[in-house]
């Protein structure tokens, strides 16, 4: 039988026989928040739903995700800054144009800011290679000439790629990717030009979109499988059988956990990880890729 198809970025690596390292200060357990901060074509495009779709435009489900930049966004920013944590700010450039205070908050608060195409309302992945060069390119020129900080990180909008998606991002001289959920250690990533690049663990599950929109899941249940992700990933990295470091993200979006009655839950859940903050390393998916190049 013919051998299936296979992406060959990387070779299969089985956990217990991954050689061991650890995170800055003995630590064993890296936990950061990817929070999502997007904007949308009004009467056209992609985008969440709250309730069903609407012929355009379909102003529900638009004021509905707005909500998160006008409200939902400073609620959380408050959140992480009670408790002391920062994020990967994942950002369209869009923002740039429509609520540049935002931006201007996760940098003063010290966020990394991290690529996220130009608005959520398009994929990447049906675009030529020539086009979507262009995006990855124009967005990382937007954001160092806005903000004055060269991001190294990139989220597709809806995970959309390419066959080819991660050789532009190193060629564009981004130094890694979020788009992958395959493992919960960052991954070395081949590409044509062999240039230094990686996947870091972003999760799919710890995720309030697929959760909570999706599946439906209550906020109650979203701040619960929060903890549950936390405390195991505790055990399986410094009592389980395999003992190795690994990555906890969590993918946040403010239209969704923006809203009181989550935020008071998503609030429960975070406390609980800061009480650990002595045993943990809390930080960001940049400083991570950072920290495996020294090894």
């Amino acid at each position: 039988m013919d051998a299936l198809k296979y992406h060959n970025r990387f070779n299969y690596e089985a956990l217990p026989n991954r050689a061991g390292f650890e995170w800055p200060n003995h630590k064993r357990l890296a936990v950061y928040i990817g929070f999502n901060i997007e904007h949308f074509h009004f009467g056209s495009g992609l985008g969440a739903n709250l309730g069903p779709s609407c012929p355009e435009p379909d102003v529900l489900n638009y004021m509905w995700r707005d909500y998160g930049n006008r409200v939902g966004v400073w609620r959380c920013l408050d959140l992480f800054e009670q408790l002391k944590i920062p994020t990967g700010a994942i950002i369209n450039t869009a923002l740039y144009e429509y609520c540049p205070e935002v931006i201007q908050s996760l940098l003063s608060r010290g966020d990394e800011l991290i690529g996220h195409g130009h608005t959520n309302s398009e994929r990447q992945g049906t675009l030529g290679e020539s086009q979507e060069l262009e995006l990855i390119k124009r967005c990382r020129e937007i954001m160092k000439e806005k903000s004055g900080v060269t991001p190294t990180g990139w989220l597709s909008p809806w995970i959309s790629e390419s066959l080819v998606t991660p050789d532009l991002l190193s060629e564009a001289h981004y130094a890694y990717t979020l788009n992958w959920c395959h493992d919960d250690q960052p991954t070395r990533v081949k590409t044509r030009q062999n240039l230094d690049f990686w996947s870091i663990p972003y999760p799919q599950e710890l995720n309030d979109i697929p959760m909570i929109m999706h599946r439906q899941m209550d906020a109650v249940d979203f701040s619960q499988m929060i903890i549950d992700q936390f405390d195991e990933m505790m055990y399986q990295a410094y009592k389980g059988t395999i003992q190795k470091s690994l990555v906890m993200g969590i993918a946040l979006h403010p239209y969704i956990v923006g809203q009181p009655y989550r935020l008071k839950h998503l609030r429960n859940a975070l406390t609980h990880i800061s009480k650990f903050k002595d045993d943990i390393w809390i930080t960001t998916p940049g400083d991570i890729c950072k920290y495996m190049n020294t090894l």
